[in-house]
């Protein structure tokens, strides 16, 4: 059996202040940060023990998690598992990077995204650059708002080719043919976040080979199905697993449609689906017959 999880605690907190950004300005207080680190240390245990899955995990935290040290510990730990394939976080790169330096390169890696205006470009791909030191697999994105393409354009002119930018299509924005061809041109891949994807009935593997799981163990078949279908801890996921029809009307987050059957992202993702690395990378312009 081969499972994605993608796991969210209670970390609310960030260090980020990003206006586009729901939680970014919540403070988690002492009582909490125990209580997420206690989640944690618990669903590291469980994965350490669950040796009969081949299991890929994804940290995906509401705030920011590397600057915690457990999250830390955990990627590290995890990445040495022989059972695991790929330990993921979700991050700003705020935090520095060298105690990746500790973890096994063949299983890591991140998912960063850039936030201008909360951090400078250079200390950002100082970060990046030490991630391609370390030989850390890693993809780096940002938020397509008008305001942020010229940034956006230094980055990738910046980045190394093999590292895949990808462009996250802002929450509510609709974006023009033009708009959309402008950020196309950064990310080949846009054009699968700037519209809503039709689910509704849809066959996916959430819930099937992919599930998300809370800090109590709560399992779900996605993060945006709020129905829980086991818990992680008692075993009930086990007999839950099954293919299932979407039940919501769209999914417009990657981390919900990448897994949708029809649209075959992960094919197109395939051994980078929880980083955000598309199979077949830096993508090559067709050679013309002749040439």
């Amino acid at each position: 059996m081969n499972l994605a999880i993608l796991y969210r605690g209670p970390l609310a907190s960030c260090n980020y202040d990003c206006p586009y950004c729901p939680f970014a300005k919540r403070h988690d207080p002492p009582e909490l940060l125990r209580a997420d680190r206690a989640a944690l240390t618990r669903f590291t245990g469980w994965v350490a023990e669950t040796t009969d899955v081949r299991l890929s995990v994804l940290f995906t935290p509401w705030g920011e998690g590397l600057t915690r040290s457990w999250y830390r510990d955990a990627m590290v730990s995890l990445s040495h598992l022989p059972h695991v394939e790929r330990v993921v976080i979700q991050t700003n790169l705020a935090a520095r990077v060298d105690w990746l330096a500790d973890a096994d390169p063949g299983s890591a890696a991140l998912w960063a995204t850039y936030h201008p205006g909360q951090v400078r470009r250079e200390q950002f791909l100082r970060r990046c650059a030490r991630l391609s030191e370390l030989g850390i697999r890693y993809s780096v994105g940002v938020v397509g708002l008008p305001e942020h393409l010229d940034e956006a354009r230094a980055l990738r002119a910046a980045l190394p080719e093999h590292v895949y930018l990808w462009v996250n299509a802002a929450e509510g924005r609709r974006y023009d043919a033009a708009e959309e061809a402008t950020w196309t041109g950064l990310d080949p891949h846009f054009g699968y976040s700037v519209r809503p994807h039709l689910s509704l009935g849809q066959p996916c593997h959430a819930g099937e080979t992919a599930v998300s799981v809370l800090g109590d163990g709560t399992v779900r078949r996605c993060h945006f199905i709020q129905t829980p279908i086991g818990n992680l801890y008692d075993g009930s996921w086990r007999a839950a697993l099954k293919p299932r029809p979407c039940g919501k009307a769209i999914c417009d987050c990657h981390i919900g449609y990448v897994h949708l059957k029809p649209l075959g992202l992960r094919d197109v993702f395939a051994g980078g689906v929880l980083e955000s690395i598309p199979a077949v990378w830096p993508q090559r312009p067709p050679v013309e017959a002749g040439s």
